[in-house]
């Protein structure tokens, strides 16, 4: 089983936005007997909090339902847990790094999504879009579906 982490910074927009449409994806593509995903956050301050509401109505305008998901953060047995580890933005790479060197290293792999999955998009981060209206929902769905996609055919490869 290949398991893949998605990280923001609460684990209650972007990252289980990344998750419920790569789920949606991996079910999709009839490897979900062979690929594990979650999404956690670099915070604990949502903990056991659902996904922002409109995180979640935009997920299901969308065709994806990402209701039952549940805030959690990193720990680090993550990094021995999962393969790959990817940050929704550069500052939780960094915290990310920084993690891992704290945990003995681990084995997951740790990328950095826009950068490494959608560069032709011209963002390196997606942005946090919890300060904003539903319009940047929309948006950061649509990033995270484009470079999801990538993802995917990486993973394809793996496993």
């Amino acid at each position: 089983m290949y398991k893949v982490l998605f990280v923001c910074t609460g684990n209650i927009c972007r990252s289980p936005t990344a998750e419920g449409v790569f789920r949606q994806m991996v079910k999709n593509a009839g490897l979900g007997n062979d690929v594990a995903v979650d999404s956690a956050g670099i915070s604990s301050w949502h903990a056991g909090q659902s996904p922002d509401s409109r995180a979640v109505e935009t997920a299901l305008k969308n065709g994806v339902d990402i209701s039952s998901l549940r805030a959690r953060k990193v720990v680090r047995d993550d990094f021995q847990n999962f393969d790959l580890i990817i940050a929704l933005d550069a500052s939780h790479l960094q915290v990310l790094e920084k993690l891992r060197r704290e945990s003995a290293q681990g084995k997951a792999e740790l990328k950095l999504l826009m950068r490494d999955y959608a560069p032709e998009t011209g963002f390196t981060d997606v942005p946090d879009p919890y300060y904003g209206g539903y319009d940047g929902f929309q948006s950061v769905f649509d990033l995270i579906r484009t470079a999801c996609a990538a993802v995917l055919a990486f993973v394809r490869e793996k496993v």
